[in-house]
């Protein structure tokens, strides 16, 4: 099993940045494709942004060319987001998906005050 620990939440302004981090452990395998997800009160789960394993990169677009997805040479994911806005303000989650696997942290709230 594949333990994700979300982290770097937090309260701030708009247009500022903020950096989320995902800590990967257990069974975590390099193959696995990673996305962050974010949920807003009383709305479902979207996808942000995906990293393969290859390195290709995908954005939603409310997002995209202000958040950028990446990962160290060890088991941690990243999530940079800039030029923040109030509509980003959400809990966000990591999951990694391999086949036969599909794991998901237990998310880190981003509160964005204008």
């Amino acid at each position: 099993q594949v333990q994700l620990v979300e982290s770097g939440g937090g309260l701030v302004h708009v247009g500022d940045s903020l950096r989320l981090s995902c800590a990967a452990s257990g069974d975590f395998r390099s193959d696995s494709t990673m996305r962050w997800y974010r949920q807003a009160p009383g709305k479902q789960r979207d996808l942000v942004a995906t990293l393969t394993p290859t390195g290709g990169t995908y954005y939603a677009p409310p997002v995209e060319g202000r958040f950028t997805i990446s990962r160290d040479n060890f088991q941690n994911i990243f999530l940079q987001m800039n030029n923040l806005k109030p509509e980003d303000t959400a809990v966000y989650f990591c999951n990694a998906v391999r086949p036969g696997a599909n794991d998901w942290g237990q998310g880190t709230q981003v509160t964005v005050s204008s």
